[in-house]
This record gives C-alpha cells, sequence and structure tokens, in this order.
C-alpha cells in the first residue's frame, strides 16, 4: 500500500508539477527582463544611483525560479507598458533572487548573501513575490506579499508609495477608501 502511494506521488509529480514548472521557465518578454534589472551586486551604489537619477525611491522585486505567482507579475503586469513607464520614472527597479547565495553589498555596503539579505524582507520565509519599496537613504517603507491581482492595482501600489500613503494608512485601506470614492 506504502508503495503503491508513493508511486502515485512520484507519478503526480512526473506528469503534473515538472510540466507546470517547465512552462513557468519559458521565456519572458525581454522588456521585463529589462525593467528588472539585476544590480551589478552594491544596493548602496544603486541606491546612490537612484538618488542622481531624482527617484522618489528603490522597488526590490524578491523572487526564485518556478514561482508562479512571480510569472503572473512577470507576463500580466511587468509585460504592461504604463507599468514600465510608471516605475521607471519614480523608482529604480531591481530583481532579487532569494535562493541565489552570491554575496552583494546591502544599502548600506555590508556583505551579504543574496539569500540572507532577502530574508530581511521576507520573514525569513521562501514566500514569493515580495514588493519592496525603500526610500534614498535604504530605508524599508513598505512592502507588498504576493501577486497584485493586475496591472492596475500594481500601479495603484506604486501611488501608493509615490503619493506616501503608507504613512497613515495600510494599503487594503487605501485601496477600500479609493473603491467607495468610486
Amino acid at each position: 500500500m506504502k508503495t503503491c502511494c508513493i508511486r502515485g506521488l512520484v507519478l503526480c509529480w512526473v506528469f503534473f508539477v515538472l510540466p507546470v514548472q517547465s512552462s513557468l521557465a519559458e521565456s519572458v518578454d525581454p522588456l521585463v527582463e529589462q525593467f528588472l534589472a539585476r544590480s551589478l551586486g552594491d544596493f548602496s551604489e544603486d541606491l546612490e544611483a537612484a538618488k542622481s537619477a531624482g527617484k522618489k525611491g528603490v522597488m526590490l522585486f524578491f523572487e526564485q525560479q518556478g514561482c508562479p505567482y512571480c510569472f503572473k507579475m512577470k507576463t500580466q503586469v511587468f509585460n504592461q507598458k504604463k507599468v514600465r513607464d510608471y516605475f521607471n520614472k519614480h523608482f529604480a527597479v531591481y530583481s532579487v533572487d532569494i535562493r541565489n547565495t552570491e554575496e552583494i553589498a546591502d544599502f548600506q555596503g555590508k556583505k551579504v548573501s543574496q539569500r540572507k539579505f532577502s530574508h530581511r524582507f521576507t520573514n525569513q520565509q521562501d514566500i514569493t513575490p515580495v514588493i519592496a519599496f525603500f526610500d534614498l537613504h535604504g530605508k524599508l517603507v513598505t512592502r507588498h506579499i504576493g501577486a497584485t491581482a493586475d496591472a492596475k492595482e500594481f500601479l495603484l501600489l506604486g501611488r501608493y508609495v509615490v503619493d506616501k500613503v503608507y504613512r497613515s494608512k495600510s494599503f487594503r485601506r487605501y485601496k477600500r477608501e479609493l473603491s467607495a470614492q468610486q
């Protein structure tokens, strides 16, 4: 009986999970890959570049390979021109692989692995995506755990940060109040 269950699980894995994972590994629009820039390994330098470029802050997209919600963000949200234009205007945008063990420099210039850096902002868990926003001093101002429903909600999240609404209310409350006004 036990062997039969194990075989069943293996077959499910082979026929259902692996095909889904491989389809998630399909290529993403090159414009999305360009939008989600990879840091050159020093977030303190990236922060200075954001300041010099007149950005409002830095947005980090914490992701991992095989994450269906990360894939959704890349193929249904980040692929929208209005999203890329708005976020490129206001933020320096970078992707961070939460499983990568390469050493980087954090916003203060301290050396740390990408994985440990990620855990600071993902509550030490491997939940992705996490979209984190930082001010021009490298201080976390807000984060959103999980994919947004669509491009419209993601743009609203950007506005929430740009207008500094996070100082007075949660994103959920902000959305609810805006919905009530319409």
